[in-house]
């Protein structure tokens, strides 16, 4: 029953990585630079019984002649080949349960994402608050912009210069 739930989540692990970086992907098939993803990312490769070359080796031994991907079934052919030599010390089925067990679960990582950061001159340009002139009038107190109504000039038909401060009185005089 272990072995059963175990194998479950080696598939879930191999369709996980087979979809990794390309979008048309099914999970049925996994090219090579996902399966090199694959053994580094579950320590597979160590570097020293395991190299990416040996990687690369296996998988081009176990695809087809023509082919450019490897299914399932091949992938588990490929972990048979790779488990002798990553775990010397133990018997052909132990050490095919043991990367077995290192590959189930997994999921592929982001190593190495760069994440935006706001400093220095960006941080300065970004701040609204320190916006002077036209620039000023596009966002309100809380830094948030107004949209069209901040960039567009409203055109006052009232008939006073702009700026006249004593706009609107002339009727309240003429009254008088």
């Amino acid at each position: 029953m272990a072995e059963s739930t175990d194998m479950a989540s080696l598939e879930e692990s191999f369709r996980k990585f087979a979809i990794y970086g390309d979008t048309k992907a099914t999970g049925q098939e996994m090219n090579g630079k996902n399966w090199a993803k694959l053994c580094k990312d579950c320590k597979v490769t160590d570097g020293k019984g395991v190299t990416s070359t040996d990687v690369d080796i296996v998988f081009s031994k176990v695809k087809g002649k023509t082919a450019r991907v490897i299914n399932y079934e091949e992938f588990k052919k490929a972990l048979e080949e790779l488990a002798p030599k990553r775990f010397k010390d133990k018997s052909k089925e132990e050490a095919y349960e043991s990367i077995c067990q290192l590959v189930a679960g997994k999921e592929p990582t982001n190593m190495g994402v760069t994440k935006a950061k706001a400093v220095g001159a960006v941080e300065r340009l970004t701040d609204t608050s320190k916006y002077t002139g036209s620039h000023k009038e596009r966002f309100d107190e809380s830094g948030k912009g107004k949209g069209k109504s901040g960039r567009e000039n409203i055109v006052d038909n009232s008939g006073y210069v702009s700026a006249y401060k004593h706009a609107g009185t002339y009727d309240a005089k003429v009254k008088k």
